[in-house]
């Protein structure tokens, strides 16, 4: 495995780390507690130490679930990436509307936007708690939330850090002029952002500027929801619950197109034994621009998987031949 720092934070982390969003179960049609502790558990013996989670998955179930995991890790080997500023449970709403959900008891719940400095704290006081650990190795803001300013936000932030609570601090989701205003305030490690073989709108504004200003770009969904690994057929039914249900990208004509773009692919996967999810999460981090890519599993036996991606070696003739395919394809 490959370890890289978030910009100058100091920080190190695995290149391919593992995602929990799936692990608290909402929007993915729910979760066995178990087989995502394994799945951690397997991830972290092949070189997997970093764990990317938030409060809003599963309603602070996946945060638990990290948790279990890592009470049998040595803390100091262990990165945990969580993130804050999406709220669920406030008795009087705050901030910005950002969608109506169910929570896994399939009950209507409201989540707001909301990065005010009294709810960051609370937020921090809840992660640690569920995670079972006094501090936090990278904090990002999870949405922006234009109801309060990014430099009080920040300034909560940065005292958490004072505090030892946070190691390094990072955004998600924030475009280059928010990042701009928050290192008026903070200086920020990275930029948890959706990017993958199918979604590279980051490569026009925001790859540029990271890389001149020496932040770390963490992608998340580089499997494209799943959608990437080739298992999926055309007329794939969804549970309502999970949110390819009405993803465009899960449309019988989207999933013929990438599945014969894989089909493609496979010759090379072959050559390298390999399988496909492992060729793409290797070409995600071959990107120049890619530091980190956040990978899910369901079980230990996909974290192995995931996990195996880093042998996978790809020759600059391989990512050429692969940009070539990738550029026959029209989806979305």
């Amino acid at each position: 495995m490959e370890y890289r720092e978030l910009g100058d934070s100091g920080l190190q982390v695995s290149a391919i780390t593992f995602g929990s969003w799936a692990a608290g179960g909402w929007m993915w049609g729910g979760t066995e507690q178990n087989d995502a502790v394994g799945a951690i558990h397997a991830a972290f013996d092949l070189g997997m130490t970093s764990i990317d989670t938030a409060p809003i998955y599963g309603q602070g179930l996946s945060e638990q679930i990290v948790g279990e995991a890592i009470k049998s890790l040595p803390r100091d080997k262990v990165q945990i990436l969580t993130k804050f500023g999406m709220r669920w449970d406030l008795q009087d709403p705050k901030g910005d509307f950002a969608m109506k959900t169910k929570n896994n008891e399939g009950q209507d719940i409201d989540v707001y936007k909301y990065a005010a400095p009294a709810s960051i704290v609370k937020e921090c006081e809840d992660s640690l708690r569920r995670l079972g650990t006094d501090y936090i190795d990278l904090y990002q803001i999870h949405w922006p939330d234009v109801t309060t300013p990014i430099h009080d936000t920040m300034e909560a932030v940065a005292k958490l850090v004072e505090q030892g609570k946070v190691r390094a601090v990072g955004v998600s989701n924030y475009s280059v002029q928010q990042m701009q205003e928050a290192e008026k305030t903070i200086k920020l490690a990275s930029n948890q952002v959706p990017y993958s073989m199918l979604k590279r709108g980051i490569e026009q504004e925001l790859v540029p500027y990271c890389q001149e200003h020496n932040k770390a770009i963490l992608a998340y969904s580089p499997m494209q929801l799943g959608l990437l690994t080739g298992k999926f057929k055309p007329g794939q039914k969804f549970d309502d619950s999970d949110l390819r249900a009405t993803n465009k990208l899960f449309k019988p004509e989207s999933i013929e197109k990438v599945n014969a773009f894989l089909h493609r692919l496979q010759p090379l996967a072959d050559d390298k034994n390999a399988t496909l999810a492992q060729l793409v999460i290797a070409w995600t981090i071959a990107q120049p621009s890619i530091t980190v890519a956040l990978v899910g599993a369901r079980n230990p036996q996909q974290a192995t998987q995931n996990a195996k991606a880093s042998d996978v070696k790809l020759s600059a003739e391989d990512l050429q031949l692969i940009n070539e395919e990738l550029a026959k394809v029209q989806v979305g």
